[in-house]
């Protein structure tokens, strides 16, 4: 199933679009005979297939066509999710949104990157707010607590410009604007996770 990036920005109206497609796959295994089957069909529609990194779970390969590429990586990744996947329409399998909501505050938990709070904003905005994302997502990581979830994203969102040149936006983000929204959104999800048993 496709997961990440590209599916969160299947959606309409999202802010920006993903530079590279992930597939995930339910065993190592399974990953080398997608990963064949994918590029036999790749190959056969006249597209390059430049393999960058090939381990047991993980294959990382540039995918191309005349003068455009795109990275593509086949990956493992545990069954365990909270909704079933959902059949695509362009691109076959899906994760569930509220997986891939779930999976994005995780990230952005762990990393501080302009992708991540922009993709959380924009689940918290169209489909969850972020107070019970933040409550979901600790459910899929025990080593959080909601509480302890929150803190690590209070030490999230600083963004700067050049942050934003990196990506490729469909509009342009207001920075004092998204810092406003996101703070806000923090106080809400605090508000929402100490009220809760």
């Amino acid at each position: 199933y496709l997961a990440g990036g590209a599916a969160i920005l299947a959606a309409p109206n999202t802010q920006r679009y993903s530079q590279d497609l992930d597939y995930f796959q339910d065993s190592p295994a399974r990953v080398a005979t997608a990963f064949d089957a994918d590029r036999l069909t790749l190959e056969a529609e006249r597209f390059s297939v430049r393999p960058e990194i090939s381990q047991p779970g993980y294959i990382r390969a540039l995918v191309g066509r005349e003068d455009q590429a795109t990275k593509v990586e086949w990956a493992h990744e545990s069954s365990w999710r909270f909704m079933p996947v959902l059949r695509g329409g362009d691109f076959g399998f899906q994760l569930h949104p509220i997986d891939l909501a779930t999976n994005k505050v995780l990230a952005l938990a762990g990393r501080d990157e302009a992708r991540d709070l922009l993709d959380t904003l924009y689940f918290h905005r169209e489909l969850l707010e972020l107070g019970p994302l933040v409550w979901a997502a600790s459910g899929k990581d025990p080593g959080f607590s909601p509480l302890s979830l929150l803190e690590q994203l209070r030490r999230r969102g600083k963004v700067r410009p050049e942050d934003m040149a990196r990506l490729h936006l469909s509009e342009p983000v207001d920075l004092r604007e998204m810092k406003e929204v996101w703070l806000a959104s923090l106080e809400a999800a605090d508000a929402f996770i100490r009220v809760r048993p």
